[in-house]
């Protein structure tokens, strides 16, 4: 059954250049957020200007919560979520749109810095499912945090301003690579090879007098390179070398996410994967008012590697946050959380492979997601018998079917891939061990989890007018 192309429902005009105008709010955001820290930083002050108030200052007041109000709670500065509660109370269940924001990355490990025949290199371990050979030989940023022992916390943003330096790992050349290109693909670069290059001047020092050559000769530096890193850490942001212990500083691509075509109905940039779904989801909340059920933006951490650890979706930040509100409104009791939890109704805003012409048998072209199609719903995930599939039961499906008509919603159905050969997971199983209803959603990329990622505008602003959808009727 064959969906027709989005971009026909709108025509030159104002109608195209809302989804343009949406596409390119969306396309600095993606430029500026290249970490889960920065996401969670930036969403909140947009959410502050929305009228969204921090949950945590209204539990030390005891501020009383009524339908309409607006409250986020920030979990770490790494997860995110956002809440208009609803008339009808918590027991009756809530609508979530759930996404994360983490993408797949190099991550500078604890003790990184040493030198290799006059290089400055930083030693680093990849986060997420990544093809290795993607990652060497293109500009990389730093981007991170590094907290010191008296408590300070030294932002990293080194790579994306005008006039910074870039970073790279370096990769054999062609004329040596005989051997590496007869390795398998998963074995051409190895992860323990993905270090980054950082320097390779070595540190000067002025020797005025003989007295003073005798006594650096005894104190010589062997790693000068290192040690002139080092200074211009100490001079640039006050640090010296055990604070890399403390530290947390992702390796991303470096540059903005730019139009892609002739005709810029494309973005391109770094972690699509799943920030497309994570803006639309939390620029959809902003047109609800005062809904009927409780409306939800969760955005999490740690997706790409489980959804473990406190800002995971496997953490009880979710839960606990609801039974704080619940608190507020009056409604608390341990029976009244479980039933607003199994009573809830979820879209798993995630993002779904795109078909690509040039890799076609890998899908099958009547369950695949195309772009400019709209939104895309996968019934199941999983791999090789739906195995760790969350599999959306069929009732939930048409009440979706009719949302998404009723607002006129381009959306389409897909799976990942042909049977048996490959698979993948959202967070949707974890919110389905509530009793919730679950399915995942979202729009489809091409590259996805390449450092460079595709998505259509028009399926972007689509997943937007979706999820606004599905939060104002499912009621």
């Amino acid at each position: 059954m064959e969906r027709k192309n989005a971009w026909e429902k709108y025509p030159e005009g104002k109608k195209r250049d809302a989804v343009y105008e949406f596409a390119e709010d969306y396309r600095k955001f993606l430029s500026e957020c290249k970490t889960e820290r920065e996401c969670v930083t930036g969403l909140i002050r947009e959410a502050a200007r929305a009228g969204f108030k921090n949950l945590d200052e209204m539990i030390e007041k005891g501020t009383e919560l009524k339908a309409g109000d607006r409250v986020y709670a920030n979990n770490r500065g790494k997860a995110l979520a956002l809440f208009v509660i609803g008339k009808k109370g918590f027991s009756r269940g809530m609508n979530i749109l759930g996404a994360h924001i983490d993408s797949p990355r190099l991550d500078i490990k604890q003790d990184p810095l040493y030198e290799d025949t006059d290089f400055a290199m930083l030693d680093t371990h990849y986060y997420g499912g990544i093809k290795k050979y993607q990652w060497v030989a293109i500009p990389l940023a730093l981007h991170g945090v590094i907290a010191k022992k008296d408590g300070t916390i030294v932002p990293v943003n080194i790579g994306d301003k005008p006039g910074d330096p870039v970073f790279g790992v370096s990769d054999l050349l062609v004329h040596l690579s005989g051997e590496q290109m007869e390795k398998k693909a998963s074995k051409v670069i190895e992860g323990e090879n993905l270090d980054l290059l950082i320097g390779s001047i070595p540190e000067y020092k002025d020797k005025k007098d003989d007295k003073e050559k005798k006594e650096e000769k005894k104190e010589e530096v062997r790693e000068k390179v290192k040690a002139n890193i080092m200074k211009i850490l100490e001079k640039e942001y006050g640090i010296e070398e055990e604070d890399f212990l403390s530290a947390e500083i992702e390796v991303v691509p470096a540059g903005e996410a730019r139009d892609y075509g002739f005709d810029r109905s494309m973005v391109m940039g770094y972690g699509h994967d799943d920030r497309v779904c994570a803006y639309s989801s939390f620029r959809a909340m902003f047109e609800i008012k005062k809904p009927s059920l409780t409306s939800v933006c969760l955005l999490v951490d740690k997706e790409e590697i489980g959804s473990v650890g406190a800002s995971g979706m496997e953490s009880r930040f979710f839960e606990n946050t609801v039974a704080e509100l619940m608190n507020l409104t009056g409604e608390y009791s341990e029976l009244a959380l479980r039933r607003a939890l199994k009573n809830s109704s979820v879209l798993s805003s995630d993002v779904s492979a795109a078909f690509d012409p040039n890799f076609p048998s890998v899908m099958t072209k009547n369950n695949a997601a195309y772009f400019g199609r709209g939104l895309v719903f996968n019934k199941y995930t999983g791999s090789r018998g739906k195995g760790g599939s969350n599999d959306a039961d069929a009732e939930y499906i048409a009440a979706l079917r009719r949302i998404m008509d009723k607002n006129e919603v381009a959306f389409q159905t897909a799976e990942l891939g042909r049977v048996d050969q490959g698979g993948g997971g959202t967070i949707a199983y974890i919110l389905a061990n509530y009793g919730m209803r679950v399915i995942d959603s979202g729009v489809a990329v091409l590259n996805m989890h390449a450092p460079w990622e595709i998505i259509s505008k028009v399926d972007l602003y689509e997943a937007y007018r979706g999820y606004i959808a599905f939060l104002k009727e499912q009621s």
